[in-house]
């Protein structure tokens, strides 16, 4: 992993493609406005890409007759969306300059430029990513991405299974600082959990009945205080027990990352350094470089 990372440089498109930066950022700034709740969609799409295969836009890729994508894995489906979003940056970046630009490059742009406007931090996002040819339903279900049911336990071995530290971890999952998520991720821990206040519980139980197929997919913020702004209201959650998801609140549960919640919740200019950095090492998991894979025309399938 460290060799291929190295590639990646953020001067990659300087010459080929000097205006891929402002091309991508004026769609996400757009879509962003028309709904606020994009911005997070975009950021959660380049995870689930890197943790499956690496940063390879697979996740992408459409299922067809004789092909089953990653689209349906029980992570993404009815869950994944702004894949319109995407195409939408493709088809104005490939106007600018066609055949040059990587959609796992777009994903990873599109990530960055969603957290700025929603108020969190920048960074010089490295690129140089190619597209993968294929992509793997199983890899996508068999438990690389952490459901919200996860343990303090899962959740270390997932990200370090990447190459992610436990900070990286406890840093990247303050994405959730932003969204929404459906009633089915959620219900379990406000119906049957302990460590969650019990009106913030009421409140959300509300809207996601006890019984399974009623209101499955309402939402509810992950952020109860700012939804749609990038902030360290997650910590401060954590702490005051109003976690949505169980993968939320076991962060902050008398176990090993109390402390860094507790450093996250009063320092909000670690936080927002820490993400930035934590984010460029997600984007470095596994690219294809060189001559590996493709760039994709359509985001959606291969050439």
């Amino acid at each position: 992993m460290g060799s291929t990372s190295a590639q990646l440089s953020t001067n990659f498109y300087d010459k080929t493609c000097p205006k891929v930066l402002s091309t991508v950022k004026s769609v996400v700034q757009s879509a962003v406005a028309k709904e606020k709740r994009m911005g997070a969609s975009l950021l959660r799409l380049h995870f689930h890409d890197c943790f499956v295969q690496g940063c390879d836009a697979s996740v992408l890729l459409d299922d067809t007759s004789s092909f089953t994508g990653e689209q349906t894995a029980r992570p993404n489906n009815n869950s994944l969306r702004g894949f319109n979003v995407v195409d939408n940056i493709k088809s104005k970046v490939e106007a600018v300059c066609p055949g040059v630009v990587s959609c796992a490059d777009i994903l990873a742009i599109a990530a960055r430029d969603s957290v700025v406007i929603l108020g969190g931090p920048s960074w010089k996002v490295k690129l140089g990513r190619r597209d993968s040819k294929s992509a793997s339903l199983s890899a996508a279900n068999s438990g690389v991405i952490p459901p919200p049911t996860s343990t303090l336990n899962n959740l270390i071995n997932r990200f370090k299974a990447r190459g992610l530290s436990t900070k990286d971890m406890v840093v990247l999952s303050g994405a959730h600082t932003i969204g929404q998520s459906r009633c089915t991720s959620f219900r379990v821990r406000i119906y049957n959990e302990s460590n969650i206040d019990a009106s913030f519980a009421r409140t959300r139980q509300r809207k996601c009945p006890i019984t399974v197929g009623s209101g499955d997919n309402n939402l509810a913020p992950l952020d109860v205080q700012t939804q749609n702004k990038f902030d360290n209201n997650y910590y401060k959650n954590l702490i005051n027990k109003k976690g949505l998801l169980h993968s939320d609140q076991i962060l902050y549960n008398g176990g090993s990352t109390d402390s860094l919640i507790e450093s996250y919740s009063k320092r909000p200019n670690s936080f927002n350094s820490d993400f930035a950095a934590a984010m460029i090492r997600m984007g470095n998991i596994s690219p294809l470089t060189g001559s590996r894979g493709e760039i994709r025309k359509k985001c959606g399938r291969p050439n």
